[in-house]
């Protein structure tokens, strides 16, 4: 019996599997940092210190709809893996987001000095509020 390779396009024996443009995981140095006890244990330890919440929307800040929003959390890192592993376990690279704006800091739509002020937990976030307000541009991404 014959099938369509989902892959390639072409027709193989339904017991052949097809290698072409496989996806190979776990290669890069941040993948293999991902992986580690440090890191989930690091993570952990981000997110109490955060409160379990997103720390934009605790600002109200970036469109923000629930203001105490602990659903679909992430630990950020503001300096990304790829440019500078060692700050990878770094306290002020990282910060507690939900899905929503991890994916705007991911596309650099939340500046980084914004993201490096919430990462501090002393923080006024009144006067990130404001300083963001002053931006004219709302944020919004393409997909």
């Amino acid at each position: 019996m014959y099938k369509t390779c989902a892959r390639c396009g072409k027709i193989h024996d339904f017991n052949h599997t097809c290698y072409v443009k496989k996806q190979v995981r776990g290669k890069t140095e941040a993948d293999k940092f991902r992986a580690t006890n440090k890191w989930h244990e690091k993570s952990k330890s981000i997110r109490e210190r955060d409160l379990n919440l997103c720390r934009c929307c605790l600002a109200n800040i970036y469109n923000t709809e629930l203001r105490y929003n602990f659903n679909k959390l992430g630990v950020h890192h503001i300096v990304p893996l790829e440019e500078d592993l060692s700050r990878g376990l770094d306290d002020s690279n990282l910060i507690t987001l939900c899905s929503y704006h991890h994916e705007l800091a991911e596309h650099n739509v939340i500046p980084r000095e914004i993201l490096f002020k919430l990462a501090n937990p002393n923080c006024n976030l009144a006067e990130i509020k404001q300083e963001v307000e002053k931006i004219l541009i709302p944020p919004t991404i393409k997909y």
